[in-house]
């Protein structure tokens, strides 16, 4: 008894010793009224995600404590007004907050480094002011990759190039700018230019050229990024959001991916600018290379992503360091980029007959079938784990029952976005859209109710045959009466800015793959983080 009670003891201390503060209804107002800059997190108890942040939320909170930068979490299961009020749509959902009436997504990652980061970048102006030698040195050192403006102090126009630069990508960067001459020099810079320092590769990259903001952004995109790196959690989006080639290096172990790295540095080093390098832990995200489709299991291995087109080009020797030499990946990357090695494409075989009222469509028959220019096609991407998806199913054949008399005109369709390749961004499961006729390259994506009158209206609405299956699908049942409690929700990742978002689809097409290959079944899903 005496040890239990103990027990308890260490565990009430603990409690009382947390530096995230808890928030109620009652307190949410005060709390952001006298914080001048705050993260808080709505949670729920039972999100496997939630539980995973919650020690690196504290950590996280006890460092910045010392910044007088406040850290707090809502749990929407006891507060479901506030949440309701506060937009929040899944867990955990993470909000900067600079008072009530100003509030942005969170945008890093869910780890105790990337939040301090993300938070202190935050407290800082969009661009620090730089006046001694003694602050530059400091002020490189800052994190792990900083961006310095050395112009002049009459050049308006690239300050507030610079200035709108450092606004548009302050989330993920620290921003400082000169107007010392005799610092430029001393850095062997000439004004105007900008200057990523980093404590990786080279040190740092120098920008000398036309002061524009996409040219910029782009410039600090790639020089932020290791000639050889690791693609994890905390790098993915930003390797998506690059919007070049990602060559993975796939081993098992952290020496043999120090090794294969060290040995393919030259070819990164060669092509910088035009594919980015990059090991993997096969262990952990080996069914990532089965996206790639390469062998799961057979290690190590090597394959490129074109990120832009969703392409993958695996290396077809794997298992053995000796085939990943430099010369071996030197002529496979040379030849991809001369354009001469054919993407792999991914696809279950298609159907010998089409069986229900639904089309089977597989990534060998999407050209044929999708792309039919006289058909309006209304296409599902599922995912054979995705609960929704399970839940949306037999309302879909309905639907696709309605039209039995219109196949010559309207098809309702669906392909599993798991098993196959396909061109189309997808940002999670079920994705309907529609691909109207006359009209391929601009699908319409459908948000509204999954009910079959619904999608039949949007069929209605939207299609170029104006096909009215609605009034057939009076009186069907309406998906409210679907069991989805416990299905797994994730808050919708940050909005990309500035570089970054040019390159968004890239990142939603990679992530919705990188789901399949570190989810095991439907359970799972909550419990597990994405690429």
């Amino acid at each position: 008894m005496r040890y239990s009670l103990g027990l308890l003891g260490l565990a009430a201390l603990g409690a009382a010793a947390s530096d995230v503060v808890d928030l109620t209804k009652d307190k949410f107002d005060g709390f952001v009224a006298e914080n001048d800059l705050a993260l808080i997190e709505f949670f729920a108890p039972w999100c496997g995600h939630c539980k995973a942040l919650a020690p690196e939320y504290e950590e996280a909170a006890t460092t910045l404590k010392e910044k007088q930068i406040a850290l707090a979490k809502v749990d929407c299961t006891e507060q479901q007004d506030l949440c309701q009020e506060m937009g929040v749509e899944g867990y955990p959902t993470l909000k900067v907050f600079r008072g009530k009436d100003n509030v942005s997504p969170y945008g890093g990652q869910r780890k105790a480094e990337s939040i301090v980061s993300f938070m202190t970048k935050q407290s800082m102006p969009a661009v620090s002011l730089i006046q001694s030698s003694e602050a530059l040195e400091e002020f490189k050192t800052a994190d792990k990759i900083v961006m310095v403006g050395f112009f002049a102090a009459d050049d308006k126009s690239s300050n507030a190039t610079f200035t709108e630069v450092a606004e548009d990508m302050r989330d993920g960067a620290l921003f400082a700018a000169t107007s010392d001459a005799a610092l430029a020099k001393a850095e062997g810079v000439k004004q105007p230019a900008v200057v990523v320092y980093k404590s990786f590769d080279e040190g740092k990259n120098t920008f000398e050229e036309k002061f524009t903001k996409d040219g910029i952004e782009e410039f600090i995109t790639k020089a932020s990024i290791p000639l050889v790196g690791e693609v994890g959690p905390e790098t993915y989006a930003s390797y998506m959001a690059a919007g070049i080639p990602l060559a993975y290096i796939f081993a098992e172990t952290e020496e043999e991916r120090t090794s294969l790295g060290k040995a393919l540095k030259p070819i990164a080093e060669k092509h910088k600018g035009a594919v980015n390098f990059a090991t993997i832990d096969a262990k952990a995200f080996g069914q990532h290379g089965g996206n790639l489709n390469l062998e799961v299991g057979k290690w190590p291995a090597f394959a490129i992503q074109d990120v832009s087109k969703n392409q993958k080009f695996p290396y077809e020797k794997q298992g053995s360091e000796k085939d990943l030499s430099q010369k071996n990946i030197g002529k496979f990357v040379d030849e991809y980029l001369a354009g001469k090695i054919e993407p792999s494409i991914k696809s279950e075989p298609i159907p010998e007959k089409q069986d229900g009222p639904v089309t089977v469509v597989v990534a060998k028959n999407y050209q044929d079938v999708v792309m039919d220019d006289g058909k309006d096609v209304l296409l599902e991407f599922y995912a054979p784990w995705c609960g929704h998806c399970k839940a949306l199913a037999p309302k879909y054949e309905e639907l696709a029952g309605l039209y039995k008399n219109h196949a010559d005109k309207v098809v309702v369709a669906k392909v599993d976005a798991t098993a196959n390749d396909i061109p189309d961004e997808i940002q999670g499961f079920p994705t309907i859209k529609l691909f109207k006729a006359g009209e391929k390259t601009e699908p319409v994506e459908y948000s509204g109710s999954r009910t079959v009158e619904d999608l039949a209206n949007f069929i209605r609405d939207n299609g170029s045959h104006k096909i009215d299956g609605a009034s057939e699908a009076k009186g069907a049942e309406t998906m409210e009466g679907v069991e989805t409690e416990g299905m797994p929700q994730q808050a919708p990742a940050a909005t990309a800015s500035g570089a970054a978002q040019k390159a968004a689809s890239a990142v939603s097409e990679a992530a919705a793959s990188a789901k399949t290959a570190i989810v095991d079944g439907e359970e799972g899903l909550e419990e597990h983080d994405e690429l």
